[in-house]
């Protein structure tokens, strides 16, 4: 498959070049690479630090800045970032307050971070973590053990880092992160596979009238192969399954700073209920125009709003606007003829994904609204 690329090896490096010579509000550093506030540190204020695999941009490096991340560290495509970038990076972006690491539940990123979490303490910084496992489809997949990381990081690496530009300490961050991750769900579906550069082909392969329901972002498997009828029919299987699967109890491994060693702690996920306000985020996952991802929110609004047999949600409409309605805030390397959210098709291979936060009081703070 043709990509606009000079070649595989230095793709990491070109982007960021690009990133950096385009943000000037953006440091990029070398050996090892992460990108930061060109303005940071900033004193007295907690630094919010995340990162994952390349080839789900603009994540992470393209949400550092005031009022989200202060530092970001890129691996190389669908590869966790090294123990040695997180550690460089929290040490360039502490202000003095401590370093918030919000990792996304894949193995690689859990064992790297948590690495980089003890480097951390051991250097002297007041460090936190946060896990993010909002994916409903899987309890376990070829990338985790528990449910995936996906949408909801985008959320909670706004409103964590709106929450850290107001001043909150790295405990309450760290109790509004535990808050915001269990009251988050997310779906994915997929029309067709993405390809990583370094492969050169599809993943997988689907039938014309088929869907890969509950699709991770590395191409992984879902729940099952659906066939695909009508839009209306995915979003509401979409829903349904949000619902549903929204009760979800486990052990998650926390830091204990004052010990300076990890504990499990047993969190519970809340289903969504009657009368809950919701955050909707609906992701193209980089293969639909947003205008397409925008024209999907109607279905999702009705589901949302009492239709059929869901539960009567409101979406906030003000943090819709934060979040844009829709668009691509990470994406499968590529997806065209996608299926965003719950959503409908175009281009040339597909992807989607569809989040539920409950609202919280946090929201309006952090937001504004």
């Amino acid at each position: 498959m043709k990509k606009l690329i000079n070649q595989v090896e230095t793709v990491l490096d070109e982007q960021l070049l690009g990133l950096g010579e385009a943000h000037p509000e953006l440091r990029v550093h070398q050996d090892p690479l992460f990108v930061t506030r060109a303005d940071g540190p900033v004193a007295g204020k907690v630094a919010i630090l995340s990162g994952g695999g390349s080839g789900h941009e603009p994540m992470h490096c393209g949400f550092v800045g005031e009022g989200m991340l202060d530092g970001a560290c890129p691996g190389e495509i669908f590869t966790s970032p090294t123990p040695d970038k997180m550690y460089e990076c929290g040490l360039a972006i502490d202000g003095g307050a401590g370093v918030l690491l919000l990792i996304k539940n894949y193995t690689g990123d859990v064992l790297n971070f948590e690495t980089a979490t003890e480097l951390l303490h051991d250097g002297g910084i007041p460090v936190a973590t946060v896990l993010v496992d909002d994916d409903v489809a899987v309890k376990d997949s070829l990338f985790t053990a528990g449910r995936r990381g996906v949408a909801n990081t985008v959320l909670m690496e706004k409103l964590l880092g709106a929450a850290a530009q107001r001043g909150d300490t790295l405990d309450d961050l760290v109790t509004l992160g535990h808050r915001l991750n269990n009251q988050g769900h997310s779906i994915g579906i997929a029309l067709g596979a993405c390809t990583v550069p370094a492969a050169g082909k599809p993943s997988f392969t689907l039938a014309e009238n088929q869907m890969e329901f509950g699709v991770g972002i590395h191409g992984e498997p879902g729940i099952e192969r659906r066939p695909f009828t009508t839009l209306n029919h995915a979003v509401d299987d979409m829903f349904h399954t949000l619902i549903e699967h929204g009760n979800y109890q486990r052990t998650l491994r926390v830091w204990q700073r004052a010990q300076g060693e990890w504990r499990d702690d047993v969190q519970v996920k809340k289903p969504l209920m009657r009368g809950d306000r919701v955050i909707a985020l609906v992701n193209n996952l980089g293969a639909d125009a947003t205008v397409r991802a925008v024209r999907r929110l109607p279905p999702s609004g009705r589901a949302l709003c009492g239709g059929g047999n869901h539960h009567r949600t409101q979406p906030d409409r003000r943090i819709l606007h934060f979040a844009g309605h829709a668009g691509r805030f990470h994406h499968a390397v590529e997806s065209g003829r996608s299926i965003v959210g719950a959503v409908g098709c175009a281009g040339e291979n597909p992807c989607a994904t569809l989040g539920l936060l409950r609202r919280t009081d946090d929201a309006d703070k952090t937001t504004g609204g």
